[in-house]
């Protein structure tokens, strides 16, 4: 196997943004692409990063499936290494990934590859009452303000209206940020669901590899949050807080 990146910085981003849910994953490169799937330790986030073959300038596969065991802080630091103007090969040999910068310099980095014994995962199939598209960086926006106030938010959807609300509460404070037909994109039904800022933190991050997000949701039911970027996509699926009494 080996692979070049002309842009770097799609991997390094999208290993960045993993690594604030998961340490070690499993990469399935076949010919369509790079594929990780993985769960988070507590069972409540997915995440799905793909760089489709077409990401790269050099895509050479010896076989039709090359699974890869990564440390991902340890990926992470390599890929720190990269500058803007860099170029990154990727290749296995010997249980070994190679990584080799080529910049004014050549500089390499060797990584074991990791024998993971995790099942293999899947996206799961879900339908959504509500699906809205808005600028990356105003959920971003609206999520840094929720955190403000508390550990939850809701997501809230007001037909009539034609309105999305990300809306949080603390024991004193509030916080609420409101996307109309101007704003965003709506297709949606009356709908309100509670999640997890601590997450939905960490997945705002994905607004640094594309300028559009993709939020769908229903009643007491998991969000799956899509940025799709130039030659990359992150997936997040969430499931909800349900609560006996309602904030």
């Amino acid at each position: 196997m080996q692979l070049k990146l002309d842009n770097p910085q799609l991997l390094s981003e999208g290993i960045s943004i993993l690594s604030e849910l998961v340490t070690e994953v499993k990469a399935r490169v076949t010919r369509a692409g790079l594929n990780i799937i993985a769960i988070d330790p507590a069972n409540v986030a997915l995440v799905n990063l793909k760089l489709p073959a077409s990401a790269f300038s050099q895509f050479e596969l010896d076989k039709e499936e090359v699974i890869l065991g990564l440390n991902l802080q340890d990926l992470k630091a390599v890929l720190r290494r990269v500058t803007a103007n860099s170029k990154l090969v990727l290749e296995v040999k010997d249980e070994m990934l190679h990584l080799a910068i080529q910049d004014a310099s050549k500089r390499s980095f060797s990584l074991s590859l990791l024998n993971l014994e995790q099942e293999e995962r899947t996206i799961p199939q879900l339908e959504f009452d509500n699906k809205i598209e808005l600028n990356s960086s105003s959920f971003s926006e609206a999520i840094t303000d929720a955190m403000i106030v508390a550990d939850a938010c809701n997501f809230i959807t007001n037909k009539a209206a034609e309105q999305f609300i990300i809306d949080a509460s603390g024991t004193l404070n509030k916080a609420r940020s409101e996307f109309g037909g101007d704003e965003a994109k709506l297709v949606i039904k009356d709908s309100k669901a509670k999640y997890s800022l601590e997450y939905l933190q960490k997945f705002a991050k994905g607004a640094k590899i594309a300028e559009k997000v993709q939020l769908q949701f229903s009643n007491d039911y998991p969000c799956r949050i899509d940025f799709r970027g130039e030659n990359i996509e992150i997936v997040f699926i969430l499931a909800p807080r349900v609560e006996s009494n309602d904030d």
